[in-house]
């Protein structure tokens, strides 16, 4: 059976996502030509490319709260993140575009928090908008983005060795986003995932357990969770680095990993 809905706050949501913006473009704002122009760890993308990627992930908030929206949303956050690897190729495609096209990455990213605060109440709303992938509630759209935003900014303190700082309540948020729609990819109760202080889910296929320690257990940190779910370190990698702890025959959550595409 599915884990039930996750309920996120409104008012951490806000503050989560327009400080991790700001974070992200007060560090854009010290790259230099030579750190934009480093390979930023995604397919044929340099650092320029992800910082304009991260500003086009927070620009449709005001976009498509502008809209009107009608009807039940069909689009829960758990299928949200198995359907992202159907964008990837647009994605892609709207990345290099954005990218030929901004001069400064940074000032792209200041236009967009500037454009956020406005309307920054109503994006943790309930009221529906519509995505490309469904329709949604506004506050589980704004989540989804700080998904784009946690994920990738740590992708660019791996490419450029500068230190991104992380909000709490946006990790605290990624992390349970994403472990609760593993546990939609591999339903069951064999295993318990473990992600302390966060989140704790039974997946997997196998016997259940009502009491007591479970079949099977994982336990990781967060940014290893991040980084596993989003395919930015491997199963194997994880283990080999004692990033993680696994226990019990099904133990082997790298079958069914990355969650997002």
């Amino acid at each position: 059976m599915p884990p039930k809905a996750r309920s996120y706050d409104p008012a951490r949501t806000r503050a989560a996502l327009t400080a991790q913006l700001a974070a992200v473009a007060a560090v854009a704002h010290r790259l230099d030509a030579d750190a934009r122009a480093l390979p930023s760890g995604l397919p044929g993308w340099d650092v320029h490319h992800l910082l304009v990627h991260i500003a086009r992930q927070i620009e449709p908030i005001p976009l498509v709260l502008a809209e009107p929206a009608t009807g039940k949303p069909d689009l829960d956050l758990s299928r949200w993140a198995l359907s992202t690897a159907s964008l990837a190729a647009a994605l892609d495609e709207d990345t290099r575009e954005a990218a030929a096209a901004t001069p400064d990455a940074a000032a792209r990213l200041d236009a967009a928090l500037a454009a956020l605060e406005p309307v920054a109440e109503e994006a943790v709303s309930t009221r529906p908008v519509r995505i490309t992938l469904g329709t949604m509630r506004a506050l589980d759209f704004t989540v989804t983005r700080l998904v784009e935003l946690v994920v990738h900014c740590d992708d660019l303190a791996a490419a450029t060795g500068v230190e991104v700082p992380l909000e709490r309540q946006a990790v605290a948020a990624v992390v349970r986003l994403l472990a609760d729609a593993f546990a939609v990819k591999a339903p069951g109760g064999a295993v318990e995932l473990r992600i302390p202080p966060y989140a704790a889910v039974q997946c997997v296929a196998g016997p259940r357990h009502t009491r007591g320690t479970p079949p099977g257990v994982v336990e990781t940190d967060p940014l290893t969770w991040i980084r596993l779910a989003t395919g930015r370190v491997t199963w194997e990698r994880a283990l080999a680095d004692a990033r993680l702890t696994a226990s019990g025959e099904r133990a082997d959550l790298g079958l069914h990993l990355p969650v997002l595409g």
